[in-house]
C-alpha cells in the first residue's frame, strides 16, 4: 500500500473513532488532524470535508459496472438488483472494516443522513446511467435504479442498526423482496 492510501486509511480510522467516542458534532478537523498527527492540506487532500471521512462511498463504479455487465435481454429491474448482488458478492466481508460503525454514525445524525441520501442519489443515477447505456428506456432505468437503490439504503441502515448476519446477506433479502427470483 503505498504512503499516500497509508495516510488516507489513518486519517479515516482516526475520524470515525474520534466520532463514535465523542460524537460527530463535537469532533472538529483540528481535532481529527492533530490525533492523525496530520496536517490540515494532508486531510483536505484526502478528504473535501470532515463528512466525506463517513459517507465517501467507493463502491459506485463497482455497482455500475456489475449492472452494466448484466445481460440486456432481462427487465432495467432484474439487471440492477442482479448487478447490485454481483457487486456485493465481489467485497469480502472482511473488506468492508469500518462499514458498519460508519453507518451507525450516519444514520444517527439528521444532516449526515440527508448527505447520505445525495450520496445515493449519485448511486441511483450511475445504476441508471449503466442501464440506459445497455438500451433501457429512460423511465425504465430511473425506476429500477431507484427502487433497487430504495432497498439498497433500507438494507445497508437495517443492517448498522440490528444486523448480525453478513451484510451481503442483508442486501440480497433486500433485492429479493423487489424481485423474488433475483440472484437465481
Amino acid at each position: 500500500m503505498r504512503r499516500s492510501e497509508q495516510t488516507r486509511e489513518r486519517l479515516q480510522a482516526t475520524a470515525i473513532r474520534l466520532f463514535a467516542e465523542e460524537g460527530y458534532d463535537a469532533v472538529t478537523i483540528d481535532r481529527i488532524v492533530a490525533a492523525a498527527g496530520v496536517s490540515h492540506m494532508t486531510f483536505f487532500r484526502n478528504f473535501p470535508s470532515k463528512d466525506a471521512v463517513l459517507l465517501d462511498d467507493p463502491y459506485d463504479p463497482l455497482i455500475a459496472e456489475a449492472v452494466a455487465a448484466q445481460p440486456a435481454d432481462r427487465s432495467p429491474l432484474e439487471r440492477a438488483c442482479n448487478g447490485i448482488l454481483a457487486a456485493w458478492t465481489r467485497i469480502p466481508e472482511e473488506h468492508l472494516g469500518d462499514v458498519r460503525l460508519r453507518l451507525q454514525i450516519a444514520v444517527s445524525h439528521p444532516a449526515l443522513r440527508a448527505r447520505m441520501w445525495e450520496n445515493t442519489l449519485e448511486t441511483q443515477e450511475a445504476i441508471a446511467h449503466a442501464l440506459r447505456s445497455r438500451g433501457a428506456r429512460a423511465l425504465e432505468a430511473d425506476v429500477a435504479a431507484g427502487a433497487c437503490v430504495g432497498a439498497l439504503m433500507a438494507a445497508l441502515t437495517d443492517w448498522a442498526r440490528h444486523g448480525e448476519e453478513p451484510l451481503g446477506n442483508r442486501i440480497a433479502q433486500a433485492m429479493q423482496l423487489l424481485l423474488p427470483q433475483v440472484g437465481s
